[in-house]
């Protein structure tokens, strides 16, 4: 029997299934999924930083690999036993870890082991600060992460990721660019809605865009997320929160290796934050920055997105993300750029 025709079997095979119901051969099925909660209940945890000339516990006085962190954490984790990729997020100027619980939940739900540090509490308009406790907790991993696991759940160490937003986004880039030394290399990068200062010229030290297209070598497969209403300012008196010229658009245009860029249309900056963000820091991200309302979508297509693209990276099953390609409708989102770079 020749391969051609074993093919030509195999796919009247799989066309007799999908016309039974047994396998949907629709590629928006896959992707659609990844926007809703994952199978996994999911731990989310606080963890203290350690203290500057303290051990950190009895246990690592001893000798004990196990320590506290260099920054505070929140970790969202599945509960089930099982090994997992991690992802690292770092959040955005001024804001605090919290804020993104739901959105570290729901792609902690779809397997994975989200780290959200706190980078800082109050920061001026330089990054090497924290571009280096980035790094710092990305070191800490290998030695800490475990034990602030549950039972029986393991971190894949060979397979880490980054994520940020805003500033952290920035950061992110920084991280993947080698602006500080750490290990293991990153896998994938998420920037969601990253900003590197106030305007072309205007940017925040160190600068990460260059102003030319296809400069940026990360050495990882990057995906930028955008929104409509970021370039677009809350008021007379407020500059918009993504400008143009320094947020996703040229983050995405500068990437020099395999990338994608998806924009929700009618979300603005902050909307893929938790429902309530309390306190000042809280009351500011509904008042800062334009906004399309409800903020659920945005986070379950932030969600999605990162899940579908650390699958295709991290777990070689472009499935979910191919779906979104062919079918960009199935976003809980209307979608204004869905572009992809395939190298």
């Amino acid at each position: 029997m020749s391969p051609a025709f074993r093919a030509f079997l195999a796919a009247c095979s799989l066309l007799l299934l999908h016309l039974h119901g047994i396998v949907d051969m629709d590629p928006g099925t896959e992707s659609a999924g990844v926007f809703e909660q994952g199978r996994h209940g999911v731990s989310l945890t606080a963890v203290r930083e350690a203290r500057r000339g303290c051990p950190s516990s009895p246990a690592a006085a001893a000798g004990n690999k196990d320590k506290l962190p260099p920054k505070p954490l929140l970790v969202a984790a599945p509960r089930d036993a099982g090994e997992y990729p991690v992802l690292v997020f770092l959040h955005g100027y001024m804001a605090l870890n919290s804020f993104y619980s739901q959105l570290l939940q729901h792609v902690a739900s779809h397997g994975f082991v989200v780290v959200g540090p706190q980078l800082y509490t109050v920061s001026g308009p330089d990054t090497t600060d924290e571009i280096n406790a980035a790094a710092a907790v990305i070191d800490w991993l290998a030695g800490g992460l475990s034990s602030v696991l549950p039972p029986d759940v393991h971190p894949n160490l060979t397979k880490v990721s980054v994520a940020g937003h805003s500033r952290g986004g920035k950061v992110a880039f920084a991280l993947a660019l080698g602006h500080a030394k750490f290990s293991p290399p990153l896998a994938a990068l998420v920037a969601v809605d990253p900003v590197d200062g106030m305007a072309a010229g205007k940017q925040t030290p160190p600068p990460i865009l260059t102003g030319r297209a296809r400069s940026l070598h990360v050495g990882a497969p990057v995906m930028v997320i955008g929104t409509g209403l970021g370039e677009l300012p809350n008021g007379p008196l407020l500059p918009p929160c993504a400008p143009l010229g320094v947020s996703h658009a040229a983050f995405f245009d500068e990437c020099a290796g395999a990338a994608c860029h998806l924009v929700a249309r009618d979300y603005g900056h902050l909307d893929m934050m938790d429902d309530d963000t309390p306190g000042v820091r809280g009351m500011l991200t509904r008042a800062v920055c334009r906004s399309g309302g409800a903020r659920a979508p945005m986070r379950r297509f932030v969600g999605g997105a990162t899940v579908s693209f650390l699958r295709k990276w991290v777990g070689g099953d472009g499935a979910a993300l191919e779906g979104i390609r062919a079918r960009p409708e199935t976003a809980p989102v209307v979608l204004s750029v869905d572009e992809f770079v395939d190298e």
